[in-house]
Parts: structure tokens; C-alpha cells; sequence
């Protein structure tokens, strides 16, 4: 698509693409990628969870995850806390969701003691209601 000016020679033709529909496909393509990458957040770390052949309405948006792996190491929201600031993440990731369900995941090798201290924990952090992630035996 050039365009030759008058009194000018063929070598003054331009040709160049325009790039701004590509620009505008690539920027709805990352919003695209953006917003569904975020809704299909998972912890990450390998464990593997009970089964359990009774289904329940899953609720993994407003809820808040709490994970305990094998060694007894915890992650809140699938970033692994130290003991020390376990109170003080929980509180925080709490204040940012509007239901104050927390979700324990936690091996099949994990210690029920445990738990019951994370419970404790989570409570006196501001959760009010607690559920367990299992995984369907079907």
C-alpha cells in the first residue's frame, strides 16, 4: 500500500504494515489469559487429599486455603508460612475475602493434631466457619 508523490521516482514508495490491529488482538489476548488464569487458582504443592465418595458444592473463590503437607510444613493460599507468622498471614488473607470459610487441605500422611492446632490458629486469627477439601473417589 504505498503511495508515490508527485515529481518523485518509483523508490519513494512506501510500504509498511500497519500494526496497531495487532497490537489491540495481542492486549485482549492477555486480558483474556489474565482473568482466566486467575480464576483456576490452585496451592501448588503436591498433596495428596483423603477420598472422600460424598460430593459437596465446591466454593474455592471466597474461601480461604489453608495447607498442610506431609513434613507438617503450612501454606496459606499455596505460599508456605513460617510458624512465627502463621497468625498474622491467616488474619491478613482473611481480611481480604468476604466469607470467613477457611478450607484445610491437608495430606493423607498429615497428623490430625495438627490440624486441630491450624484450626486454632485460623480461629483466633477471624475464621468463622472451616471446611476439608477431599478428593471425589469417583
Amino acid at each position: 500500500m504505498g503511495m508515490k508523490l508527485s515529481g518523485g521516482s518509483d523508490q519513494d514508495i512506501m510500504a509498511d504494515i500497519n500494526v496497531t490491529p495487532l497490537i489491540d488482538i495481542m492486549l485482549v489476548l492477555l486480558i483474556i489469559f489474565m482473568a482466566t488464569s486467575s480464576l483456576t487458582l490452585e496451592s501448588g504443592l503436591d498433596i495428596e487429599l483423603p477420598k472422600s465418595s460424598s460430593k459437596s458444592e465446591k466454593k474455592s473463590g471466597t474461601a480461604l486455603v489453608l495447607s498442610l503437607d506431609k513434613d507438617g510444613s503450612v501454606s496459606v493460599e499455596g505460599k508456605k508460612i513460617e510458624a512465627s507468622n502463621l497468625k498474622d498471614s491467616i488474619a491478613e488473607a482473611l481480611s481480604k475475602k468476604e466469607e470467613k470459610l477457611v478450607v484445610f487441605e491437608g495430606d493423607t500422611n498429615s497428623t490430625l493434631g495438627r490440624t486441630i492446632e491450624l484450626m486454632d490458629i485460623a480461629k483466633s486469627a477471624g475464621a468463622e466457619n472451616f471446611a476439608i477439601a477431599t478428593e471425589s473417589d469417583k
